[in-house]
């Protein structure tokens, strides 16, 4: 559009007059761009910058979807459909009565697959909504209509990767394959949210924008929402002030909302963890004007996996100032249920689920949590996880370490206080003492400091046992 062309509009989100933005076409070129000077594949990818700075422009509601059952689902074992269905119910707690957790995404190909949709569906839950991730064919289409699901994923991929090298089409070629299957959707009445698969290496301005621009007119012309799922396929997205596209996670997002007016509302961001920016790019991706985050229970997916669902839990928390509902502590329900029903092995040291989260090796750390655990805690963990902050006995937990432990795991509290001088602790630290100087290089478990203090007093593990369950 020639500058003498242009019209000044005036924004009702920015209250501000604006000049029209440009609207760009498809740039059908013959030879596909791989960005090669960022991706070269024989070194790591290169991150640009060219200084853009975008504003944020955080939505008036944003919300969290789910893809454990079909993304996470296919890095582990295949879930029963008992167990699907005790993890939606979890989801459901976790996202509480105004549906933070707003959607979960299902398979629907076996029987095991829809056993579980109807299952879940007959808990007659308001939030998570239950979607599906199709192949765009019309059986699936039926398939989809006749078990009452409303909105299904659609596989759009969006770079020359997957279009040239993988789909051996052209951009024009992809585009209208790709419309003719969202009209489908459109025509059987369902909601298509179409996954724009490698977003992070695509041609921005050539294809994603034309493309987008094409399914907004479909959605006006249907009557019908069509969601976009921004899908940072290999971890590509990068969330720092004034880096370029393609790997821009500002800029993604701001572009489909400025360039093809995408309501923040049918924006989706589905990140991957390959580089360690999935968390920081999903919370980067609210602030730029997308109201959904696409994560997976623990992160499992593809590869290095998805953004952890717990994680934005607790990062809608900070942004927001308040949990809207949520129950956080469903989050180490979920954790406890990966662990003790699924076999999953948990890393320790991950951040709120981790066996070891707020644990703590260091007789320094300790001390400090025995005279004010805020002192050594990221906040109050019992309070809104379920889990007290620990500490493990090991070769550097001197007194201060053991005494907090016997608080801890005999849940003392007042006139049953254990301070860091009393005799049982001075005792049960010659003995760690000892192993450790004898070539002991473990830390010591609960079943064993608990007979330690059996052995060196008796009675006194008698009154913190009656103690214990008396608080239990």
């Amino acid at each position: 559009m020639p500058d003498n062309e242009r019209k000044l509009v005036f924004d009702t989100h920015t209250n501000l007059l604006e000049q029209q933005a440009l609207r760009y076409t498809l740039q059908d070129v013959e030879e596909p761009n791989l960005y090669r000077f960022l991706f070269d594949y024989e070194t790591v990818p290169k991150t640009p910058f060219n200084h853009r700075i975008m504003p944020i422009n955080m939505p008036e509601e944003i919300w969290i979807t789910d893809t454990t059952f079909r993304d996470g689902q296919q890095s582990t074992s295949p879930f029963t459909t008992q167990q699907i269905v005790e993890l939606y119910k979890l989801l459901a707690r976790l996202g509480g009565p105004k549906g933070i957790v707003r959607q979960s995404e299902f398979f629907i190909y076996t029987e095991k697959d829809r056993q579980a949709v109807e299952e879940c569906q007959a808990l007659g839950y308001a939030f998570p909504e239950i979607t599906t991730w199709i192949r765009a064919t019309e059986k699936d289409f039926q398939l989809v209509k006749s078990m009452g699901v409303r909105e299904t994923g659609i596989l759009v991929s969006c770079s020359d990767y997957h279009i040239f090298k993988k789909m051996k089409l052209t951009r024009r070629q992809a585009m209208d394959q790709y419309l003719g299957v969202v009209k489908s959707a459109l025509d059987h009445g369902i909601r298509p949210r179409c996954h724009f698969e490698d977003i992070t290496r695509a041609d921005f301005y050539g294809f994603v924008i034309p493309f987008a621009n094409e399914l907004m007119e479909l959605s006006r012309e249907a009557g019908i929402p069509i969601k976009i799922r921004a899908c940072d396929t290999l971890g590509f997205g990068v969330s720092y002030p004034g880096v370029a596209l393609p790997r821009s996670v500002p800029g993604i997002i701001y572009g489909l909302r400025h360039y093809s007016g995408v309501p923040s509302e049918m924006l989706e961001w589905h990140g991957h963890n390959d580089f360690y920016k999935v968390v920081c790019n999903a919370a980067t991706a609210w602030l730029y004007g997308c109201s959904s985050v696409n994560c997976s229970m623990l992160g499992i997916g593809e590869r290095t996996g998805n953004c952890p669902l717990e994680a934005m839990a607790i990062e809608y928390a900070s942004l927001r100032g308040t949990t809207d509902g949520m129950d956080l502590s469903a989050i180490t329900a979920i954790a406890e249920f990966f662990e003790e029903e699924l076999g999953y092995v948990i890393p320790p040291r991950t951040p709120f689920v981790g066996r070891n989260f707020n644990a703590t090796r260091a007789g320094i750390h300790a001390d400090g949590l025995l005279k004010d655990e805020e002192i050594y805690n990221i906040f109050d963990t019992q309070k809104i996880l379920g889990r007290a902050p620990t500490v493990m006995v090991g070769t550097h937990s001197g007194a201060a370490g053991i005494a907090h432990w016997m608080m801890s795991y005999y849940k003392l509290g007042g006139h049953m206080a254990i301070e860091k001088t009393h005799p049982v602790v001075a005792a049960i630290k010659q003995e760690v003492d000892k192993q450790f100087a004898q070539g002991r290089t473990t830390t010591f478990g609960d079943q064993e400091l608990d007979e330690m203090v059996y052995q060196f007093d008796p009675e006194l593990h008698r009154q913190l046992i009656f103690y214990h369950k008396e608080k239990i």
